[in-house]
């Protein structure tokens, strides 16, 4: 029998022939990122070793992302706790230059790795055709002293896409109309593997949209195969040469595929407070707002405030909105910048923020209070996610969030009539 690309991945890792759906093998990793939510508790745990040692430097990246710039004396103990570390240890080191997984996905990841990341969304690195995944402290810290881990072979549910999507449907609603028909636990210690014609219509954000918002299914990782879009995207960002590139067997063995047609999916939002309560936008549409969120690891690259930008050009974000624009990435902010992107959104009455996690991590900017209520392209809308715990929270897509922000309730693009 042949092997899935999660599969063929582990075995590489692990250095064996063959691996099947259970086992549990011994691994090398690739890379292992860290970002400032919590490798402060990583430095204390390898400070308290007997025998403390780094297995390899060069494959830990460690990234301060989630409260930029420093909101409070006790984040900049722990900020800086976090920078003398990895100075003192020669540790690749990032701070101000964007959302840790944009940055992995510029400089870092290679089809055909398997990396740990110290943050649930790691598995947007399926995007480029490896096995990323988002671990503890505790296994972290392991992976940091060893250079290895271990890993029980998940199985794979594999997802057949067709046909393209609509004008003014995009790529997060793909994700999170599959996140709704699957649920919040549908793919809890899986991977989820996206194949099929649709793939070519997709670009790399769309791609790394799509496998960034798998864990909220559950997903162990998402994975995708290596096309010219991927190593055009290489090429682009360093010219990186893939560890291995993989496709899956034709006789794999899928615990489940899914077809999907591309132009059957329709603008949708995950209404408060889970992310698998989608809804089509027009089951929501005149819902009071308070504020817009466009950017995240999920919706912050070029292309989406390409997309805000089109849409709020010549128009005016609505009275008592507060509408915050945060590229994923000082490289991102720099082309919307060169592009002219910005100055649309400051002349709307957009808050253009430096690159970070922002509203999405609901701690350092764009905190909502109570009774209010939040459209976001950030990554989860559970209570309390953005701010207060009786705050609420709309997912939904760039599209949808620029055009809620125009408008000052939520409503589609296409219902704006601005697309």
């Amino acid at each position: 029998m042949g092997m899935t690309i999660a599969e063929k991945i582990i075995a590489r890792a692990a250095g064996k022939e063959e691996v099947r759906a259970g086992d549990i093998h011994t691994v090398t990793l690739d890379y292992l990122m860290s970002n400032d939510g919590t490798t402060h508790l990583t430095i204390d745990m390898y400070n308290n070793l007997k025998h403390p040692r780094i297995a390899d430097k060069d494959k830990l990246v460690w990234i301060v992302d989630h409260n930029v710039p420093c909101d409070s004396p006790k984040t900049a103990a722990s900020q800086k706790k976090m920078r003398d570390f990895a100075r003192e240890n020669g540790i690749a080191f990032y701070e101000g230059a964007g959302v840790c997984h944009q940055i992995m996905c510029e400089k870092y990841v290679a089809p055909g790795q398997l990396i740990f990341g110290a943050d649930s969304h790691t598995c947007a690195y399926g995007a480029l055709g490896a096995f990323g995944t988002g671990v503890g402290c505790t296994d972290y810290l392991y992976g940091m002293v060893t250079g290895g881990s271990w890993v029980l072979v998940p199985e794979t549910l594999r997802f057949h896409l067709t046909g393209r999507l609509r004008r003014g449907v995009t790529a997060r609603d793909l994700i999170l109309t599959i996140i709704g028909q699957i649920g919040a636990n549908g793919a809890n210690y899986h991977a989820m593997e996206f194949v099929g014609e649709g793939m070519k219509t997709l670009s790399m954000s769309d791609r790394i949209c799509i496998c960034n918002l798998c864990v909220e299914a559950g997903a162990k990782t998402a994975l995708m195969e290596v096309d010219e879009v991927t190593m055009e995207y290489l090429a682009a960002h360093g010219g990186r040469e893939p560890a291995a590139c993989f496709k899956s067997d034709p006789d794999a063995h899928f615990e489940k595929t899914y077809d999907i047609d591309l132009s059957s999916i329709e603008p949708v939002v995950a209404k408060p407070h889970f992310v698998d309560n989608i809804a089509p936008v027009s089951d929501v549409t005149g819902v009071k707002i308070n504020e817009a969120f466009l950017g995240s690891c999920n919706n912050g690259r070029i292309e989406d405030l390409r997309l805000g930008a089109s849409i709020l050009k010549g128009r005016k974000v609505a009275d008592k909105v507060r509408f915050l624009v945060v590229p994923a990435s000082r490289e991102v902010y720099l082309e919307a910048l060169e592009e002219g992107l910005l100055d649309i959104f400051m002349e709307a009455g957009a808050m253009v923020m430096n690159p970070n996690c922002s509203v999405c991590w609901g701690s350092c900017q764009g905190v909502i209070g109570a009774g209010e209520t939040l459209i976001s392209t950030g990554t989860r809308n559970f209570k309390g996610r953005a701010g207060d715990k009786d705050s609420f929270v709309y997912l939904g897509s760039a599209a949808t969030v620029t055009a809620s922000a125009i408008a000052g309730e939520i409503v589609s693009a296409d219902e704006l009539g601005v697309l």
